[in-house]
């Protein structure tokens, strides 16, 4: 395993590094347009708000079906190849932003990025695997998080200038940028040597789209990681909205907790991604994320009613022990997923488990704003429990499913030399 010297997320010389750069250069763009797509839909392209998050919902469940077929099309090419082929694909898109003036052309846009983004997840996360190698692929997923932190902050930082600037052609200047980093992150990933599929088993009857989504027993432990997935919304939506409008906190503090986050994010996510290579450890990492999940969740619930300052100080608690339990999460589902999955259909079961995931992202706005800010510390309490719940039962659904999985074939395991990180 890789190692760091220092607190750079950036590793050694060698192959995860190539793929570590081809990831800061795409997330700064995605810092970028996280931080000013409402503003130029808005202000630039002249949008309603309603009618930006409309579409937005409507294309992000749309491009939940993209995320198995591709995933399964890593699986029978070269994962490299096909996300640099996507790359460039979401180059075009991004950049035909400029081209939105209306609703409709807003809307056809957005659902070809949704698809995209979609499916590159899953292929991005049969490459992990095929430069990590069974032994390295959870070190190097934690690793490209820390990663994709640092990129996003640094965009969303350089987007501050195009949103002070607020004109037309700084709106123009942004949207090109977020299309240009997916050209830089295409010609890094190119550096990558060729990974060869693995070969299928002879008595694998079903596609492998269709045995991701035929696989209950891991299908069931995916969806128990969807459901603690749902701490994402928490952060970034359910903990801003509580801070300014039921703690009475300044919004500045809203920016200092999502900074909390991503510096924690940055400094621990390898740390923090230990012992999660495996199903069995990876449960019970699984079963402490959604244990230390509940503690913050009763951490921000505590903070109602407090003045000002105690509020705020509890609030910054919360969110590092929310930020050690998410990077559990991270790590130990991802290390299920690769675990769970047969070798020659990983990209297609990781298609499945972010499908999932996708799902959770796409309720939990609605979901959670209705119980916490409504039901308010009812409501925290409830979503505690359930992912302390999730948590505890985690372990046996895994011990469910590796019960079932066929023994792995010695040769099939293994990508081959060229996969493994240098």
């Amino acid at each position: 395993m890789m190692r760091r010297d220092g607190f750079s997320p950036i590793p050694p010389p060698g192959r995860l590094r190539t793929l570590s750069l081809a990831t800061l250069a795409n997330t700064v763009g995605s810092g970028l347009w996280l931080a000013g797509a409402a503003l130029y839909l808005t202000r630039d392209v002249g949008l309603s708000a309603a009618s930006v998050g409309a579409g937005l919902t409507v294309a992000g469940l749309v491009g939940l079906t993209a995320s198995v077929p591709l995933g399964g099309l890593a699986d029978r090419h070269d994962p490299r190849t096909l996300r640099a082929v996507l790359q460039l694909g979401q180059a075009a898109v991004a950049a035909a932003y400029l081209l939105v003036g209306s609703f409709p052309v807003f809307l056809a846009v957005a659902v070809l990025d949704a698809l995209l983004t979609s499916g590159n997840l899953a292929v991005r996360a049969a490459l992990v695997a095929a430069v990590g190698g069974p032994d390295g692929r959870v070190h190097a997923f934690a690793t490209l998080r820390a990663v994709a932190n640092l990129g996003i902050a640094v965009g969303a930082g350089l987007a501050g200038f195009a949103l002070a600037a607020d004109t037309h052609l700084a709106y123009q200047v942004l949207v090109a940028g977020n299309a240009t980093t997916y050209l830089v992150s295409a010609a890094l990933l190119l550096r990558l040597p060729a990974y060869p599929p693995a070969p299928q088993p002879r008595t694998a009857a079903a596609p492998r789209r269709a045995r991701a989504l035929r696989d209950g027993r891991f299908l069931a432990v995916s969806g128990a990681s969807a459901v603690l997935a749902l701490h994402w919304t928490v952060l970034t939506l359910v903990v801003p909205l509580w801070a300014v409008t039921r703690v009475g906190a300044a919004p500045p503090v809203v920016s200092a907790v999502l900074l909390t986050n991503t510096v924690l994010t940055v400094l621990l996510a390898v740390r923090l991604s230990r012992g999660a290579d495996a199903a069995a450890p990876a449960a019970r990492q699984l079963r402490r994320a959604g244990l230390v999940l509940a503690a913050a969740m009763l951490l921000y619930a505590a903070t109602a009613g407090l003045p000002a300052v105690p509020a705020v100080a509890l609030l910054l608690v919360a969110t590092v022990v929310y930020t050690v339990g998410d990077l559990w999460h991270g790590t130990a589902g991802a290390g299920l997923a690769y675990d769970l999955a047969p070798p020659d259909a990983v990209g297609a079961y990781q298609g499945a488990d972010g499908m999932l995931a996708g799902l959770a992202r796409a309720v939990g706005p609605a979901l959670l704003t209705l119980v916490v800010l409504d039901g308010g510390v009812p409501g925290w309490l409830a979503v505690g429990a359930l992912f302390a719940i999730v948590g505890l039962a985690t372990p046996a659904l895994v011990r469910r499913a590796l019960a079932t999985r066929p023994a792995p074939d010695a040769e099939a395991a293994a990508p081959t030399p060229a996969g493994r990180a240098g």
